[in-house]
This record gives C-alpha cells, structure tokens and sequence, in this order.
C-alpha cells in the first residue's frame, strides 16, 4: 500500500528489498523469528491504516497524508542522520523521483480508503506490483497468474464497479501504477545511497511534495494536539516500525519469503477494516481477495524459479 517496504508483489516498501543484499547475512534461513517480524511488519502498516481512515474525518485524506508523511521524515532523518554531500545530480535525481512516487503512490490510495473498503483498496492496489512481477518474468505461466487477479477484481466490484465507489475504485489501481514505479525508483535508490539514507531523503521529498496539498485542505486543524498524536502513530505504525522490522528480518530471511508473505497483505488489511473500521466482508469479496493473493503469490515463485532455473 503505501510505504517504502515492498519487494516485486508487494508493499512496501521497497527501499528495504534494495538494501536486502547489504543487510541478510549468507546462509540465512527463513526462520519463524524473521517470518513473525515481517508478519508484524504488515500487521502494523494495515492497522496504522485503519488509525489513518479514523484520522480522516479530522484532517481529510490529504491531511492524512501529509501528517504521515512529514512525522515519519522526521523520525527517520533524525534516526539515519543521512549525509547530505557527496551525491551526484543523478543520485539526487533518483532520490526525487523515489519521493515523488512515494507522495502519490499515498494521496492516490488515501484516496481511496477514504471511498471503498481497506480491504478492497489494497486488494486493487496490489495489482500494480503484480502487474510489473507478470512484465519482468516473461514467462508464459503468468499469464495465468494474471487471469486469476482478473478473476479477482471482477468478483470484488461485482462484475463492474458498480458495487464500490468507482472513483475509490480507480484511486486504488493509480496507487498500485504509483507503487510499481516506486518499485523501481526503491531499488535504484538503495544501490545509489548507503544503508536507510535514501528512504530518509526520499521521505522528506514526499513530505515537502504532499505539505501544500494537507495544508490547502486541513489548514491549522493539522496542528491540533490530538490530530498530531494520532499522526505520529499513523508515521510510527505505516512507515517507522515496519521498516524497522522488515530490514530485521531480511538479514535472515530469503527475499523470495519476503515477497510471498508481502503477498497476504490484503486478507490483512480486510482483517484490519473488519476490527477497527467494522466492514465486514461478504463471502465474494473473501474469494475475491483470496484469488488476487493467490496471484500474486504464484508471481513470486514463478519469477524466483525463472532467475534460478
């Protein structure tokens, strides 16, 4: 969905994938430790945005966005400390387009969540890094990978979209275009940039990028202690804490584990709609999401036997 921590299905990221063969150590395992890290990881993005959905009557979707995105910037430059010299026009030229990518890969999908269901918001968004998995491998079989997310979508919006808001319904698939390209930009950053300082700067490009459009809609409600506070827990939930553990656990576990488990994220952003924002799921939309999540997991491990055949 919405953050700097995806590898070629998911999420994400993301910067952390980029970083994945400078930080697992050769002969790691995937181990249930690293496995209940990244579990924890995507529990916390999806949770932190159902706390955003909450946030949204106070703040607007924009606002959301820019509270996220600032707060977490902050976090993260003071964390990483990133050095500012030394970088060429086409290191910081990456940085910026990371950034950019990452500012309206989150408008797009707040978007949405503020329209249809998370669930169905991520299920839609997925699509995007799905689609570039389907267009690196080449391989005939994912052409079936591809009918089985098809199949998904047109169970989820009820053979149109006529069920779901379709506005929500094309924010959501922007956002997943926006996450493939973030993709892109993720792993170019992290070969350019030393450990998290990329995602640190490409960060506050998203901050600076979303600040005019949170201000244009919230105005001074954006600086309201209590909307403040739910902020930094949305910045620390979807963007902090899930790198931090993510970057944790890809010191043992295998990338391709990664992006299987980075797979299941819509059943958990449905699980987290569901606990927090009461929306329930029709037996359909379970098939649906179960179907898109199937995809993309058969993406996965098709693109991972290709590089290893």
């Amino acid at each position: 969905m919405d953050e700097p921590r995806r590898t070629v299905v998911a999420n994400e990221p993301e910067a952390a994938v980029a970083l994945e063969g400078a930080t697992r150590a050769p002969g790691s395992s995937g181990s249930l430790g690293p496995v209940a890290l990244v579990v924890a990881g995507a529990l916390s993005v999806q949770f932190g945005a159902a706390i955003a959905v909450l946030l949204m009557p106070r703040a607007g979707a924009l606002g959301v966005v820019t509270l996220r995105l600032v707060l977490a910037a902050l976090v993260l430059l003071v964390v990483c400390r990133p050095r500012l010299r030394g970088h060429s026009r086409a290191d910081w030229g990456t940085v910026v387009a990371f950034g950019a990518a990452m500012a309206a890969m989150n408008v797009l999908f707040y978007q949405a969540v503020d329209r249809i269901p998370l669930g169905a918001a991520v299920t839609f968004e997925v699509l995007g890094p799905l689609a570039l998995s389907v267009i690196v491998s080449r391989r005939p079989v994912n052409l079936v990978w591809a009918g089985l997310a098809l199949a998904g979508v047109v169970l989820l919006s009820g053979g149109g979209f006529d069920r779901l808001d379709p506005v929500g319904a094309l924010f959501a698939l922007s956002a997943g275009a926006m996450w493939a390209t973030y993709i892109v930009f993720s792993a170019r950053t992290g070969r350019r940039f030393p450990q998290a300082d990329g995602l640190a700067l490409a960060m506050a490009v998203g901050a600076v990028l979303s600040l005019p459009l949170g201000i244009a809609e919230a105005g001074s409600k954006l600086i309201v202690p209590s909307t403040l506070g739910l902020g930094l827990a949305v910045a620390v939930m979807s963007s902090v804490l899930p790198y931090t553990l993510e970057l944790l656990a890809l010191r043992r576990l295998p990338a391709p584990t990664f992006a299987v488990l980075m797979s299941l994220e819509p059943a958990i952003a449905a699980t987290a709609g569901f606990l927090v924002l009461h929306q329930a799921l029709s037996a359909l939309d379970a098939l649906a999401i179960a179907l898109v999540i199937a995809a993309s997991m058969g993406a996965v491990r098709t693109q991972m036997a290709g590089k290893t055949a």
